[in-house]
């Protein structure tokens, strides 16, 4: 990827960002997670991992104004349409979709691509550690979740197969 390439992305990212939470900061553990994650691997297309990793969270205002919205499909869908805007191939703009997409995996609509699979695997690693919790913790606070959820016969949640919000690592 060519710096100006890179810039473009970067600009429309920072224009798209209004959360604490998922800030630039965010985006560029991210990007570095994926590129380092991506050195151990063979066939890796970076102008498809870079590009997805930069755009990733550009859905999250549509989520906050919306909660009804999932953030990774809306924006898998601007990202997609941003590229092609800007001359983009159809294809590589699908691949981007794609990783952005799935990036939030939960149980269906699993990461299929190389790129996808790194573009998860980065971002949640930056969910790890002092940094991650705190991060975590700031976005409950944000949207009004709950850091667990009660089972209705009173006992706390593990996550397991829970459809509910939670901080616990079962979701």
């Amino acid at each position: 990827m060519n710096r100006e390439t890179y810039c473009l992305l970067e600009e429309f990212m920072l224009c798209s960002m209004d959360d604490a939470a998922h800030d630039k900061e965010h985006i560029y553990r991210v990007l570095y997670n994926a590129l380092e994650i991506a050195k151990t691997e063979k066939d890796v297309n970076y102008d498809v991992l870079i590009a997805a990793c930069l755009l990733h969270d550009i859905g999250r205002k549509e989520q906050f104004e919306n909660p009804a919205l999932c953030h990774a499909i809306v924006g898998s869908e601007k990202a997609c349409q941003f590229l092609v805007t800007h001359g983009f191939e159809a294809f590589y703009a699908e691949q981007v979709k794609q990783c952005i997409r799935t990036h939030r995996y939960r149980k269906e609509e699993p990461p299929q691509s190389l790129e996808a699979k790194i573009l998860f695997d980065a971002d949640k690693l930056d969910v790890a550690g002092a940094l991650g919790i705190a991060r975590t913790l700031l976005y409950k606070g944000i949207v009004s979740e709950p850091l667990y959820s009660v089972l209705p016969n009173g006992v706390v949640s593990t996550g397991e197969n829970d459809n509910m919000p939670s901080f616990l690592p079962g979701i």
